[in-house]
C-alpha cells in the first residue's frame, strides 16, 4: 500500500540507520514532541537501530496526557449536575482528576457517553433538547477545527443545550516552555499532523529564535530514521532551520481553510498544562460570537483545591527531565488496566508506550 509498505521497507531502513550511525560524530538528544512520534519511534524498535551518541525523548505532546487535573475536575462537577450529559472521548474517561474520574462517576449513575467526535455530541443535543450536554474538548491544531465546525453547527441549528468545555491547546506555546526549562536538547521532532494545519511555519521560532535544529516529520519509521538523518546534519553543519521532511502532508503554509476556520470560532487564552502549570495563550477558547457554548463561561464549574497525594512523575516526564523507567511506580501501581497517572492513560503517553514496547518487571 502506497505510503504504507514503502515506508515500512525494512531494506531502506537498515541503509538509513548505517547512515545515521557514520553521520553521528558526537552526542545528539532529540525531543519528539508528539505522542503519536512516540508511540511510533517504540512500537517499531527504532532505539535499537540508533547508536549510543543518538538520545530520543519524548515531550508534552500527547493532550491527553498534558490535560490538567482541574479540568478532569471540572467535567466530573458538570457529570455531577442534574440534567447533564457528558459527550466525551473515551481516552478522557480514566485520566485521574483530584479524586476520581469520569469512568467512576459514570459507575456511581451519572450520564456519561464516550463518542468518536464532536458531531457525535451535536447529535446526542439534537435528539435530547431535555438535557444540557457538554462535550469536554481536547486536542491540539490538528483536532481543534473539527471542534470549531461542531460549534458552528450548533450556532446554525440554534441548539440551546450544546455546550464545549474546551482543553484545545496550541503546541508552539509549550515547545517555547521547554526550550526556557533549560534542558539540553539539540533538535526537535515536530508532529507533521500539526503542522499540516498550521504550516511548518509555526515552528519557525525553533532555530531562528534558539538556534535548535527543527524537521517536521510523519509517523512511518522510515519518515522518523529519515528525520533523524536530517536533524544530525543540521547540527554537523551548524546550519539549525526548520526542514519538512513529511512532505507528502506538510507546506511552509499549512491548511488555510483550517486556519480560518479556526480563527472564526476560537480566541487564544491562558491553559494549564499537566506539569507546566499555566502557559501563556497556549489554549483555544470559544471566542465572543460562540461564548453562548462555552461551558466554562456559562457554567463556571466550581471545584475543590485539593491535591492527589500520588508518587507519579508525569509532569516530568511531559518536560522530557525524567523517563518512564525512572518514575517508582511505573508498572507496578501505575499499568494501562490501572494507571496512576495521565501519561499511562493514553495510547500516546509515554508509559504507556513504554510499558507496551520496552522491557519492565
Amino acid at each position: 500500500m502506497k505510503y504504507i509498505d514503502e515506508y515500512r521497507d525494512k531494506d531502506l531502513i537498515l541503509k538509513m540507520a548505517g547512515l545515521i550511525k557514520r553521520s553521528a560524530r558526537r552526542n545528539y538528544t532529540f525531543m519528539e514532541v508528539c505522542g503519536g512520534h512516540t508511540a511510533a519511534i517504540h512500537r517499531f524498535g527504532i532505539p535499537s537501530l540508533l547508536p549510543e551518541n543518538v538520545r530520543l525523548i519524548s515531550g508534552p505532546g500527547c493532550p491527553v496526557c498534558v490535560t490538567a487535573t482541574d479540568y478532569i475536575d471540572k467535567a466530573i462537577v458538570l457529570a455531577e449536575t442534574e440534567g447533564s450529559i457528558i459527550a466525551t472521548f473515551g481516552d478522557l474517561m480514566r485520566v485521574p482528576g483530584s479524586e476520581s474520574t469520569l469512568e467512576k462517576k459514570r459507575a456511581e449513575g451519572a450520564d456519561i457517553r464516550v463518542i468518536f467526535s464532536g458531531l457525535d455530541a451535536l447529535g446526542i443535543a439534537e435528539a435530547s433538547p431535555d438535557r444540557r450536554v457538554i462535550f469536554p474538548g481536547i486536542g491540539f491544531e490538528t483536532t481543534a477545527p473539527g471542534t470549531a465546525i461542531t460549534l458552528m453547527q450548533a450556532k446554525e441549528k440554534k441548539l440551546r443545550n450544546f455546550f464545549l468545555l474546551s482543553a484545545h491547546k496550541i503546541m508552539p506555546p509549550a515547545i517555547r516552555a521547554v526550550i526556557k526549562d533549560g534542558m539540553k536538547i539539540d533538535g526537535f521532532i515536530c508532529p507533521g499532523h500539526v503542522a499540516s494545519i498550521t504550516g511548518s511555519d509555526a515552528f519557525d521560532f525553533i532555530p531562528q529564535e534558539h538556534k535548535k535544529a527543527c524537521v517536521v516529520t510523519g509517523f512511518e519509521p522510515l519518515d522518523i530514521m529519515q528525520a533523524l538523518l536530517m536533524l544530525i546534519n543540521q547540527i554537523n553543519n551548524e546550519a539549525p532551520k526548520i526542514e519538512i521532511q513529511y512532505t507528502r502532508a506538510v507546506t511552509p503554509g499549512g491548511n488555510g481553510i483550517a486556519q480560518d476556520i479556526l480563527g472564526k470560532v476560537f480566541v487564544y487564552c491562558d491553559a494549564e498544562w499537566r506539569g507546566f502549570g499555566i502557559i501563556p495563550s497556549s489554549g483555544l477558547k470559544p471566542g465572543p460570537e460562540f461564548e453562548e457554548f462555552d461551558a466554562e463561561k456559562v457554567f463556571s464549574p466550581a471545584v475543590r483545591q485539593t491535591s492527589r497525594e500520588t508518587l507519579c512523575i508525569c509532569g516530568e516526564i511531559l518536560r522530557g527531565v525524567k523517563t518512564p523507567s525512572d518514575c517508582p511506580v511505573f508498572a507496578t501501581a501505575c499499568t494501562p488496566l490501572a494507571p496512576e497517572g495521565a501519561c499511562m492513560v493514553s495510547n500516546e503517553g509515554a508509559c504507556n508506550t513504554f510499558y507496551k514496547y520496552r522491557p519492565h518487571g
